[in-house]
């Protein structure tokens, strides 16, 4: 099946891209929406710039498209991408976030499209385990939930920091997973990437609760591959 990802550069969206590839479906194209503001209810905020770098190191055609990002009103410009794209399909992220799913599915009756979410109701702390076993390289760039500090920001997504994080998310409450707007990623590399992300300049911002690390530049590097 012709499918496209709706794509944010973070850990769950590029997982489902390998996960679609997997199970044998062609991903023709990468989607991504950038909403024009910060607390969109539907669409990953942070970065979205560095998606074409990704799109080239994932080896797929990438389609952009601005939205309002405000709730209910922000779903036409993903509508009028999918319109537009030679696909049967649409592939998401979604783990637990009935409110993305169902307005996906939405638009897919609407389209005539199916909508894949190979994720969609694991276990969180199973889902993060299996990313991180798949290779892939995660930093946090957005914190949002207590009991995440500052010092998460940037920070790489190791086993280390998965044991800490899951303390944390049964202590506070929050998802693993972060779908609920705890936490947003970035995956830098992955084993189905040709190049790897390397980030020259960022900061952070932070306002005692929460905060995003903003990547202000960043390059493609090629892979450095050992002989053995």
């Amino acid at each position: 099946m012709r499918v496209a990802v709706l794509f944010s550069g973070g850990k769950d969206s590029t997982y489902a891209v390998h996960l679609a590839e997997r199970s044998g479906d062609e991903v023709t194209h990468l989607v991504t929406i950038r909403p024009t503001r910060s607390d969109s209810w539907m669409f990953h905020t942070v970065n979205l710039h560095l998606t074409p770098l990704l799109a080239e190191a994932v080896g797929k055609r990438l389609v952009t498209a601005p939205t309002c990002g405000v709730k209910e009103k922000e779903l036409p410009a993903l509508e009028e991408i999918l319109k537009s794209l030679d696909i049967e399909g649409i592939v998401t992220g979604a783990i637990t976030s009935t409110y993305q799913r169902s307005r996906v599915d939405t638009i897919c009756r609407k389209l005539g499209m199916v909508h894949v979410a190979p994720l969609w109701g694991r276990d969180p702390k199973k889902v993060l385990e299996e990313e991180l076993s798949a290779g892939m390289e995660i930093i946090l760039t957005a914190v949002a939930a207590a009991g995440l500090e500052k010092g998460w920001l940037g920070m790489r997504l190791d086993e280390k920091a998965e044991g800490e994080l899951g303390r944390l998310s049964e202590r506070y409450g929050f998802n693993i997973c972060g779908e609920g707007g705890e936490y947003e990623s970035l995956v830098l590399d992955a084993p189905w990437y040709s190049s790897r992300l390397e980030i020259l300049d960022a900061d952070t911002d932070w306002d005692g609760s929460s905060g995003t690390y903003n990547v202000k530049q960043a390059i493609l590097r090629p892979k450095i591959h050992k002989k053995g």
